[in-house]
């Protein structure tokens, strides 16, 4: 019987050679899970969001009841911090919302257009301190008291032999800016004052970037999560799209590669249109996680070439779906896809997910 360290490293080998292209001995399956591990132990989503260490917690008993899975993309929930990613409200299970409802972002207009002239002005990290404080009455201070551990928490993981796949997250700037403006008056900042907006993302750009190389420098990650959430094509001109989207995901994703890490890229939405702005990254150092709306086998003939492709059983199917139909569908997914590909659910899998399912989705990469 193998040891925990032992699985660990065979795990780490069977994702990386994926990561680099390369044929592993099977297709390596990380399970993207968070509000689903609650509803599986058991466990309210009030307790659940109670602490990012019962989270860390919760999750890992939820994981090792999948036996020969390779890891899990994150160490705790993201929900409860989208204000610092967002810049936007977000209601809570226990607060806002009954003790067993999921958290649901409140975005709404929050930032103001006159909040640009003052991040030039003032600089991007008081302003943003400010304004979580301030203005979504944020608790700051024990929320960056629990994330200061999380080498603890993916120790935690790592010493059952899982691999924490990603243990930085980040996101586009833009992003914070469509969250705290909202989206629809972010849009309209783009047409009205292009040129200042992009001022603006430029200098959230470069202390974002100078945090994000602390960061992994202190950690060692190998792979950082980067989510441009709101940022495919669907939702931007071509134009529109290169200046406020690609810039700064290219810039970040650059920075990552540059640090010694894999860039995986967590694409929402359809990128189909732009999916070969993607090939400027270099061959082997960017994984395209998909969540099953661009269409996986227009991104295999795109970049098949050029990056690992991580994905992308659907939602519905993960929640409505027989296991047989699961399995099926993710046989034929690892048949298609070939080396390079890491199997996983299309975005989070939904909290009211069928178990016998995620079940079938793991035996079809295991084949046990």
């Amino acid at each position: 019987m193998k040891t925990a360290q032992e699985l660990l490293l065979e795990r780490k080998t069977r994702i990386n050679k994926a990561i680099a292209l390369e044929k592993p001995d099977r297709t390596p399956v990380v399970l993207m899970m968070d509000s689903f591990c609650a509803y599986h132990m058991g466990v309210k989503m009030s307790e659940f969001c109670s602490s990012l260490k019962t989270q860390n917690q919760v999750m890992l008993k939820s994981l090792k009841t999948f036996g020969d899975v390779d890891g899990s993309n994150s160490a705790f929930a993201g929900g409860p911090l989208f204000p610092l990613i967002f810049m936007s409200h977000v209601k809570m299970p226990g607060k806002e919302l009954p003790d067993d409802a999921l958290w649901q972002l409140d975005e709404r207009e929050v930032m103001t257009t006159d909040d640009y002239d003052t991040i030039l002005n003032k600089g991007w990290g008081p302003f943003y301190q400010d304004y979580l404080i301030n203005r979504l009455n944020y608790n700051l201070g024990p929320i960056m008291g629990e994330l200061a551990d999380t080498p603890q928490m993916v120790k935690n993981i790592e010493d059952e032999g899982y691999v924490l796949y990603s243990p930085i997250v980040t996101a586009t700037v833009n992003e914070l800016l469509g969250g705290g403006r909202s989206l629809p008056k972010l849009m309209r900042d783009l047409y009205k004052m292009p040129d200042k907006v992009e001022a603006v993302l430029d200098v959230i750009q470069k202390d974002t970037l100078d945090m994000l190389r602390q960061q992994i420098r202190a950690t060692k990650s190998t792979v950082v999560f980067m989510s441009p959430a709101r940022g495919a094509g669907e939702f931007f001109s071509p134009k529109l799209w290169e200046r406020f989207v690609w810039k700064y995901l290219k810039g970040m994703a650059d920075v990552i590669i540059e640090e010694g890490a894999i860039a995986n890229l967590h694409i929402d939405s359809n990128w189909e249109r732009d999916l070969d702005y993607f090939r400027s990254f270099p061959k082997g150092k960017c994984v395209f996680e998909t969540d099953n709306a661009t269409n996986i086998y227009k991104i295999k003939e795109v970049l098949g070439d050029r990056m690992c492709i991580k994905g992308d059983v659907p939602a519905a199917k993960l929640a409505l779906g027989t296991p047989d139909e699961v399995y099926n569908y993710c046989t034929q997914l690892i048949k298609d896809m070939g080396s390079g590909f890491i199997l996983s659910s299309g975005c989070s899998i939904p909290p009211n997910a069928r178990v016998e399912n995620v079940k079938a989705m793991i035996s079809a990469a295991t084949g046990k």
